[in-house]
């Protein structure tokens, strides 16, 4: 087998290794500074969602804060890894060795100037011989070209900030306790009789001060609603689930408190009983060959208003996804409590990286 060969490349291109290595560092400059467009593409998304971008006039609902959150979070990640990327190869480069020409070869020295004059005779002094011409200086040998120095490192760019997270909503304040009944008066004391007049008549006694009624009972505090919440998903995997079926989570990203529990890999989200919860998701639906449905069941009943429908048949590549979320508020019942979300399609669909979130209202 022949090796192949490399084709002649016109016009011919010549710079130098110093050049080369300029213009790598001046192409990591020009990636950085698209990241960093990026990154403030990614923070105005943040802004728009906390009600803080000018000429915003419609509020975002909680189902868009979860969605920027998803957004941003999936983004931030591949920053990340190109940040690494861009590291790597700099790095590479500022290691790269300087090379020193070699030093030029020393000129010839140039002959001896001409014959000294004859000394005159001994009396008077003769005039003194002429100083013979000065001999032609050699030429200098050619200066060896210096080396070209080795580019300086240069200093990698600061990491942009990340952005940070949306506040989350303040509970609502609990019920303040009743006042407590007021004490009875005590009684006045009696009025002290009055002196008999005279040049300065005596004033009778102040009575004594009734006692103070007792103080009420303090009220009850109001519940801390923000002390169970959770967000669990499939981030950065693909499941197929058949028709009518559950969609298995994998992941517990973030859960707070007892009233919701969940077990790694398990369709079921097991809710505490007689409780107010407001839950929703997001997830990337195949198309497939025809309309499908998402939405979320309780204790095996559909959740009214959890539903996301989608269809593209006859439009779309089967391998087409549609990105679906809905949102509810539910109560729970006395006994045990499970939530699933389920595939209502007719056939099988595939589903990449859902994500439920789950916040304890009351």
């Amino acid at each position: 087998m022949t090796q192949a060969n490399i084709p002649n490349i016109t016009p011919s291109i010549s710079i130098s290794r110093d050049d080369a290595l300029n213009l790598l560092l001046a192409s990591i400059a020009i990636e950085e500074l698209g990241l960093g467009h990026v990154i403030n593409a990614e923070a105005e998304k943040i802004q728009y969602a906390v009600g803080t971008l000018p000429g915003l006039t419609i509020p975002a609902t909680i189902s868009d804060l979860l969605a920027v959150d998803t957004s941003v979070k999936s983004t931030m990640q591949e920053l990340i890894k190109k940040e690494m990327l861009l590291q790597s190869k700099l790095e590479n480069i500022l290691a790269a060795p300087s090379l020193t020409g070699p030093t030029g070869v020393t000129g010839a020295t140039g002959p001896a100037g001409g014959p000294v004059g004859p000394t005159g005779a001994t009396g008077a002094t003769g005039p003194s011989g002429a100083i013979g011409a000065t001999g032609v200086t050699g030429p200098s040998g050619a200066i060896g070209a210096t080396g070209a120095t080795g580019p300086s490192g240069a200093t990698g760019a600061t990491g942009a900030t990340g952005p940070s997270g949306a506040t989350g909503a303040t509970g609502a304040t609990g019920p303040s306790g009743a006042t407590g009944a007021t004490g009875a008066t005590g009684p006045s004391g009696a009025t002290g009789a009055t002196g008999a007049t005279g040049p300065s008549g005596a004033t009778g006694a102040t009575g004594a001060t009734g006692p103070s009624g007792a103080t009420g009972a303090t009220g009850a505090t109001g519940p801390l609603i923000t002390a169970n919440n959770a967000s669990i998903s499939n981030i950065g995997m693909v499941v197929t689930v058949a028709s009518g079926a559950n969609v298995p989570l994998i992941s517990n990203d973030v859960i707070n408190g007892t009233a919701i529990t969940h077990t790694p890999g398990s369709t079921d989200i097991m809710l505490a009983p007689n409780q107010t919860y407001y839950i929703s998701y997001q997830a990337d639906v195949s198309v497939g060959t025809g309309a499908g449905q998402l939405a979320f069941d309780l204790n095996g009943i559909l959740v009214p208003g959890s539903g996301s429908s989608f269809s593209g048949a006859g439009s779309l590549p089967a391998n087409a996804q549609f990105s679906v979320s809905a949102g509810a508020v539910i109560n729970t019942g006395a006994g045990p409590n499970v939530l699933t979300l389920n595939n209502l399609s007719t056939e099988s669909k595939t589903i990449n990286g859902a994500t439920v979130q789950v916040v304890k209202l009351a």
